[in-house]
């Protein structure tokens, strides 16, 4: 199992570039960045963690314009979005982002999705909060018909589209591994898609049952990727090692430079008892 980095890239913390080089050289396997295109001011979704939303959610980059930095500046870390927010993505236009950027890193990008948790912001970009799990099934499956065919063409009831060309296919076969988030909700989501699962979890106890449940509606071995929503200490993800994980994400906070490097040679210091 490997341990990767998951965290908000501002205009208030280190960039990408340096970000993505201390992770490659502290032996950290991967950077994924979270997805937020705006925040609205007056909104009534509360925020998940309480009080008033924090400003990274608002001033986090796009994902892919700082994931391509990265993946320009790094040699083997796998980049990764946790989570691209596709509610809020035209299908065709992140089709060609994920191809882009898996072709740029030479095969090293994770594509992480969800159905997003901001209705508002959701209903922003013309979506229906209500059925945005329809909306995200039917735009991945476009998505996939883009990425795999020649003359991809598509007719469903978000989208809609008669033949086309895109240009470039990912350089991953047939496509970048896709990754859903979310509960036990979405296993039969991920069982239809064949995709993995990004699931966000305090502790291995809290996440074995899921898995259980994951494993038993899928009919396929589903790759897992679980964000560790408890302190990262060695003893708190040991656990994780014989649950057949692929990866454990731990979030780190939007710092400027000195004190995120400080934070990772923490981290990397911590983890190294497991060894």
């Amino acid at each position: 199992m490997r341990f990767g980095i998951l965290t908000f890239v501002t205009d208030q913390g280190i960039g990408p570039v340096e970000l993505g080089q201390a992770l490659e050289q502290r032996g950290f396997t991967s950077l994924f960045l979270a997805e937020h295109s705006h925040i609205p001011v007056d909104a009534k979704t509360p925020y998940p963690g309480g009080g008033p939303i924090p400003p990274k959610y608002y001033r986090t980059f796009d994902p892919f314009v700082a994931l391509t930095a990265a993946a320009v500046a790094t040699e083997k870390l796998l980049i990764g979005t946790g989570i691209a927010l596709i509610p809020q993505r035209d299908p065709i236009l992140t089709a060609k982002e994920v191809a882009s950027l898996d072709l740029i890193s030479r095969g090293r990008f994770r594509f992480g999705v969800g159905v997003g948790w901001f209705r508002e912001e959701i209903a922003n970009h013309g979506v229906d909060p209500k059925v945005r799990g329809r909306v995200v099934e039917e735009r991945l499956r476009a998505m996939i018909e883009i990425w795999t065919r020649e003359q991809a063409e598509f007719h469903g009831e978000f989208v809609d589209f008669d033949p086309i060309y895109s240009w470039p296919k990912p350089v991953t076969r047939p496509y970048p591994p896709v990754y859903l988030g979310g509960g036990p909700a979405s296993f039969p989501r991920i069982a239809r898609l064949n995709t993995g699962w990004i699931s966000m979890s305090p502790s291995p106890d809290a996440l074995s049952g899921q898995l259980e449940q994951l494993r038993a509606t899928a009919d396929h071995d589903v790759p897992v990727i679980n964000i560790h929503a408890g302190k990262p200490t060695a003893k708190s993800v040991e656990g994780y090692l014989q649950q057949g994980l692929e990866q454990v994400l731990v979030e780190i906070p939007t710092e400027p430079r000195d004190q995120t490097l400080r934070h990772l040679d923490d981290l990397q210091a911590e983890f190294a008892k497991l060894a």
